[in-house]
């Protein structure tokens, strides 16, 4: 604890620094009321812990009892407003912080050494640095388990290797290819055809050997015969041992990579088991890589983690004004490869979100399990399943219910041919009920003759005098005409009555 001497000075907060130039001017504006010294580096980190986090140790808060009870009318300076408000609640006592404090506390760390006498420089350099690094090591909880640079680096090496083993694998089959080019097409998996072409080299040999514990029996078989009148050239010894040297690399490349894999795997479900239940360890190692860290993942939004590897695609449709991508990295994950294209969006949205929660429970979380992980796959599957299945939600009147509804069937009609609408004869009018017609013309004509003959005899009256008829035209074009004329007028046509 240091008092301060000429408060006067305080006030030019600009002009401060120059006070504490030397020692000298340090003592004329404060001087060591007390000190009070840690018994070792647990107890300094504990008390330094309790200060990063705004909290008061027992053993500050027994000194401040002692000695600055006794000054109680006077104003106490701290560095965090933090602390300050502790002490004034549980003490009592008046804090005070403002630039002016900042500044004087930076002055007094300058002159330290001059301030606190009986301490020589070298052990407080020791001090210090054994405290940093502690208080280093507390902040970043460090554990040799939670070093996410290994998955940074083993990811990187895992493409690298892909990379170098399809090249390699590709050289391989086409320089095998132009002394046995039937065995590409027979063997397809690439480690197999690799494995072969070591153990037997010349195809020659193939007759005489047995790969039987690494192809199957029927697969030997077609090896065998296409050797036998393979279209091949024919290549020296020293060719073949070049070849099968090249097959030794791919081997061994492809097991090494295999052991890498399984340590990634391992690696994951130590350091970020949620995110890897969420999106798998591939993704999820992936976009720690890309953001630098886990705590600097953590730090995302989710709507940044959904577009993560998807930068260039971004910024290119915000340039041009075009519809901005749907998802970057997240989108190798397997429940989004589960959806269907229209979905594709809906679910890596959703997932998105999730895995940004699982992030930050990974970084920032003591609990180690994976429980929250497998909590919020479930719902994203649940979600998935409702899409897939066109799920509607009504709300009834005790709240969200699932509608019942039955799942859409597409049921395909055959529209037959009307060959009714091809007739040329007149229409019948609509006042009348008329039936379908699916005889040939010819009855239709009959039918259309007899209709007439009852038109005509109906409308004689009760005494039977007959209507006057109107005379038919010779010309046959007219005859349709006139019956269209008669049907549209017999509803209508007078009746004489008998009085």
């Amino acid at each position: 604890f240091l008092q301060v001497l000429n408060e006067k000075k305080l006030q030019e907060v600009d002009s401060l620094w120059k006070e504490f130039e030397t020692p000298e001017k340090a003592n004329k504006i404060v001087k060591l009321k007390h000190f009070e010294k840690f018994q070792d580096t647990t107890e300094a980190l504990a008390a330094s812990t309790a200060l990063v986090e705004g909290k008061l140790s027992k053993n500050l808060k027994k000194i401040l009892k002692k000695i600055v009870a006794k000054d109680a009318h006077e104003q106490l300076a701290v560095a965090d407003a933090k602390l300050g408000g502790v002490i004034k609640e549980k003490l009592n006592l008046s804090c005070i912080h403002s630039p002016m404090v900042t500044e004087l506390m930076r002055g007094i760390r300058s002159q330290i050494e001059g301030l606190i006498t009986g301490l020589p420089s070298r052990e407080m350099a020791a001090m210090c640095l054994g405290l940093a690094h502690s208080l280093s090591r507390y902040k970043l909880k460090f554990s040799p388990d939670k070093v996410d640079t290994m998955i940074i680096q083993a990811i990187s090496l895992l493409d690298d290797l892909d990379k170098e083993l399809n090249n390699y694998i590709m050289r391989c089959r086409e320089w095998y290819g132009w002394h046995f080019p039937e065995l590409g097409k027979i063997i397809t998996d690439n480690l197999t055809y690799c494995k072969c072409v070591r153990k037997v080299g010349d195809r020659s040999n193939f007759a005489s050997s047995d790969v039987s514990d690494i192809l199957p029996e029927e697969i030997e078989e077609d090896v065998k015969a296409a050797a036998e009148i393979s279209m091949g050239t024919e290549v020296s010894e020293e060719d073949i041992n070049n070849i099968i040297h090249l097959c030794d690399q791919v081997i061994e490349i492809s097991e090494y990579r295999t052991q890498l894999y399984d340590y990634l795997k391992n690696r994951m479900m130590a350091i970020a088991p949620n995110l890897t239940v969420m999106v798998g360890e591939l993704v999820g190692a992936r976009l720690i890589a890309h953001a630098g860290s886990l705590l600097n993942l953590a730090k995302h939004p989710a709507s940044t983690v959904q577009l993560l590897g998807a930068e260039k695609a971004l910024f290119r449709a915000l340039k041009t004004k075009r519809d901005t991508p749907k998802f970057g990295l997240i989108y190798h994950a397997s429940l989004v490869g589960q959806s269907n294209t229209k979905n594709k969006g809906k679910i890596s949205r959703m997932l998105a979100a999730k895995t940004a929660l699982t992030i930050r429970y990974d970084a920032l979380g003591e609990n180690t399990s994976a429980e929250m992980g497998a909590e919020n796959r479930l719902k994203v599957e649940t979600r998935l399943r409702l899409l897939e299945e066109r799920g509607i939600r009504r709300i009834s009147g005790t709240g969200k219910a699932l509608a019942k509804a039955d799942k859409y069937q597409n049921k395909s009609e055959v529209k037959v041919f009307d060959p009714s609408g091809d007739s040329t004869l007149p229409v019948v009018s609509k006042k009348r009920k008329i039936q379908e017609v699916d005889e040939p013309d010819t009855e239709v004509a009959v039918k259309a003759k007899k209709f007439k003959a009852e038109m005509k005899e109906g409308t004689a009256v009760e005494d039977g005098e007959p209507v006057k008829k109107k005379k038919k035209k010779k010309d046959k074009e007219k005859q349709a005409e006139e019956e269209e004329v008669l049907s549209e007028e017999l509803p209508t046509s007078p009746v004489t009555e008998v009085r």
